[in-house]
């Protein structure tokens, strides 16, 4: 199995990246900066326009049997309502969290193609929800929206090709975006997140899961 992790040099990424490759799998793993010495990697920006493109030309052909969406931005914490929230923040963050997960699927198509039962695996959030809507982050609530919204569409236009489209709620993870503050570790969150992967189908494709398997309100 050949699975393709953006944003694997670090966080929940790293920690999928690792299971991957102790369970024998194939993986390519995608970061901005300079890459680990495990596995095979590309350095890839996820919010330069080709960078979808750049991908799969640059994976030559190869099937790819699962695309994890992970990259992602978190950059207006802290920001107040009544003057904060600039609009290069929301271009920037919708760069990264949605249009970057667009183009890494929209480049790597033929790749997911040539796979027996393709799989894509789109990373959003409990904050996409409409129905848990708490205020503040306004942005990053947005992006993730936005992603939900995204994944339930492919998984639409995907399933006459046999390619299933998960959403998932990774769970609060202690990593740099979500703090030493959180719910649950990296470890916690990559174990869960692999058996939602694992049993992601075209039957279920379009749900909206989280870590622990249970299914997200929208």
């Amino acid at each position: 199995m050949h699975v393709v992790i953006t944003g694997a040099n670090r966080g929940i990424g790293r920690a999928l990246l690792g299971r991957y490759l102790d369970q024998g799998e194939h993986v390519t793993g995608t970061c901005r900066g300079t890459p680990p010495t495990d596995g095979a990697w590309v350095m890839l920006d996820v919010t330069d326009h080709d960078a979808g493109q750049k991908l799969g030309a640059g994976l030559d052909g190869q099937a790819v049997d699962l695309l994890i969406c992970n990259a992602g931005v978190y950059l207006d914490k802290g920001e107040n309502l009544a003057d904060g929230y600039p609009a290069q923040m929301w271009a920037d963050t919708f760069a990264a969290n949605v249009t970057g997960v667009f183009q890494t699927v929209q480049g790597l198509l033929p790749n997911l193609q040539m796979a027996d039962n393709a799989k894509i695996a789109i990373i959003s959030s409990q904050m996409a929800s409409h129905e848990h809507a708490p205020g503040g982050s306004y942005i990053y609530r947005a992006s993730k929206a936005a992603a939900l919204n995204l994944g339930r569409n492919l998984a639409s236009d995907l399933r006459p090709l046999g390619i299933a489209v998960g959403i998932y709620h990774p769970g609060w993870v202690q990593t740099d975006m979500g703090t030493a503050r959180a719910e649950i570790t990296v470890d916690q969150s990559a174990d869960g997140l692999k058996a939602r992967f694992d049993a992601l189908s075209v039957a279920t494709t379009g749900c909206f899961e989280t870590w622990d398997g249970r299914q997200h309100p929208y």
